[in-house]
């Protein structure tokens, strides 16, 4: 049985800086048959001089929604800057509304005019939005020969961008701000992240950054593994090679939402968000001052998203969805809290659980032996010093074990 197809009631028209007059006439169809007009005023200025109805967009976001929701259904368009579909209204609405109830007809976007400008192949560029977001959302797109393409918020944007470059040891990065490009008012100014230009930086700009590495940089790959030295902790956290080998099993993945039970100073939720685009991760941390650990380490290490819960578990789970990903790293052998784990977790996600005691050894062999799934012990051993000589020194052994929540057979209650 064919459904039928709903007629689009809304169209999302992209903008340059040349604004509505240099719309292709699919475009221009569009608004002269809209009943209602909305985009931001200096999109929709032109439009009023001809006499036609518009409306400003009102802020914050939630009133824009509610300015389009309140004429549903009816013939409609939105105007938006360059390409709507990337950090765009496009975007946005994608989150509000069918598929079906919208078009989009887009313009050259600020990535695509930008790597136009400066010939930077397009596909091997980081490409990023800081608009609106905290500035340490740059953090973990800072790696040697990066080219980097960032959507601002104003020119604070980018003195922001140049401190924590230069913060990094990557002062010899070359930044370029593409000001008002595809407008009578275009303009590019050049330095490196340690010599700011005090001049040239409009408000509405495109921020381009070429990476360079100097001697004392500091270096964080986005892979996971990050040293311990790059978090503040009190001794909980999992360690490095362990955090590696915990974050394969967790597999991130774009979208993905990991549970971290027991966060200590937030490593494995951190690099679980670092490791993906767009993963999300909740850090549950019952003690004060590690929750304060976290936050400094979120910033610092560039996934601001973080979520950090004061709530304890199992009851704190209620209300929050299901994860995706779970990493039980604390109160290992606890049997409530595990089953409530296990309950909280999606059919097919995955299970990761770490114990150094007996105790906690013992029940992950249990549980094993009931669910299945991979059971290893982690030993690692670092060189040390005895006396004059060298050794290698152990850490306490991991018993590490993953498993995947099975999808319940369609015949089982």
């Amino acid at each position: 049985m064919s459904e039928t197809a709903t007629t689009p009631w809304l169209t999302v028209i992209g903008v340059t800086e040349a604004g509505t007059n240099a719309l292709g006439p699919e475009a221009r169809a569009a608004i002269e048959a809209a009943e209602h007009i909305f985009g931001p005023a200096r999109a929709i200025g032109p439009l009023l001089t001809e006499g036609k109805k518009a409306e400003a967009w009102q802020t914050p976001l939630e009133a824009m929604i509610a300015q389009l929701m309140a004429v549903r259904g009816t013939s409609t368009v939105v105007l938006a800057t360059g390409d709507p579909m990337w950090f765009g209204m496009g975007a946005t609405l994608a989150r509000h509304l069918a598929a079906d109830e919208y078009e989009v007809i887009p313009a050259p976007g600020a990535f695509s005019l930008a790597a136009a400008r400066l010939k930077w192949p397009l596909q091997n560029c980081a490409a990023i939005s800081l608009h609106g977001r905290r500035i340490e959302t740059l953090e973990p797109h800072i790696q040697p020969g990066l080219r980097i393409l960032a959507l601002t918020g104003d020119a604070e944007t980018v003195r922001g961008a140049a401190a924590l470059l230069e913060a990094r040891g990557f002062g010899g990065s070359q930044l370029t701000v593409l000001n008002h490009m595809g407008g009578s008012e275009e303009s590019r100014v050049s330095f490196s992240a340690d010599q700011m230009a005090e001049t040239g930086i409009a408000d509405f700009n495109t921020l381009a950054i070429d990476c360079v590495a100097g001697p004392n940089a500091l270096l964080r790959p986005a892979v996971p593994g990050l040293p311990d030295e790059a978090f503040v902790h009190d001794g909980q956290l999992t360690k490095r090679e362990v955090r590696a080998a915990t974050l394969a099993k967790l597999a991130p993945a774009p979208g993905l939402t990991l549970w971290d039970i027991g966060a200590g100073c937030g490593s494995v939720g951190i690099e679980w968000m670092r490791g993906a685009p767009g993963a999300r991760a909740v850090a549950f941390e019952k003690d004060a001052e590690r929750r304060t650990m976290i936050e400094q380490n979120r910033l610092a290490l560039g996934v601001p998203g973080l979520e950090v819960m004061a709530r304890l578990a199992p009851d704190g789970f209620v209300e929050l969805g299901a994860p995706d990903a779970l990493f039980l790293g604390g109160d290992v052998a606890n049997e409530n809290l595990f089953e409530a784990c296990w309950r909280a977790l999606k059919p097919g996600g995955v299970l990761v659980a770490n114990g150094v005691t007996l105790e906690a050894e013992a029940a992950l062999i249990a549980r094993h032996a009931k669910l299945g799934g991979d059971l290893a012990r982690l030993a690692i051993s670092h060189l040390d010093t005895v006396g004059p000589y060298r050794a290698f020194r152990p850490r306490m052994a991991v018993t590490q074990w993953a498993v995947s929540k099975p999808h319940q057979s369609e015949d089982q209650d």
